[in-house]
């Protein structure tokens, strides 16, 4: 039986899950196909097919498991105000998730980055000088960085980001 959470099931789609990832990092998205997976994993088609519609549809659950990962880092942010507590616990994450991370921007080329943000918390910070424009800013920036870092190895510590970061933006 193929109950949602059984450890039969989450293990064929960590399976699935793993092979694409490392699919991903040989070749574009749009590239990769079920039989790729299946073959890699040892796993039938009608496996792949019972956990996901299509690769894209994994992808997208990728994705999404990142931003409640990395949404979980912040709810400490959410309940007691910003803090650069929660940047270090986001650059100590990208670090020990480097191909969870790799894997995430090549899944979004356009660099969208992997969480939102707290519009009224924004207004209240820049009280009207245009919060949509200094995210965006900010966004951009931020996502060019972590690229940057994740190309290189991640050689600088979570704490040598942080720095950087708050360099660029004090």
């Amino acid at each position: 039986m193929n109950v949602k959470n059984n450890r039969r099931r989450q293990a064929s789609v960590e399976k699935i899950t793993s092979a694409f990832m490392a699919l991903l990092e040989e070749k574009p998205l749009n590239r990769i196909t079920v039989s790729e997976i299946c073959q890699a994993t040892g796993l039938n088609r009608s496996t792949f097919y019972a956990n996901f519609p299509d690769v894209y549809a994994l992808a997208d659950q990728i994705s999404r498991n990142l931003e409640k990962e990395i949404e979980q880092l912040y709810q400490g942010n959410i309940t007691e105000g910003f803090s650069s507590h929660g940047s270090i616990l986001l650059f100590r994450h990208i670090r020990d998730h480097q191909t969870l991370y790799k894997t995430y921007f090549k899944l979004d080329p356009e660099g969208r980055y992997p969480f939102g943000y707290d519009a009224a918390l924004m207004e209240e910070l820049l009280a009207g000088e245009n919060p949509e424009y200094h995210v965006a800013f900010f966004y951009s920036g931020f996502n060019a960085m972590v690229r940057l870092w994740l190309e290189k190895g991640c050689r600088e510590s979570p704490e040598e980001m942080m720095h950087i970061l708050q360099w660029e933006y004090r």
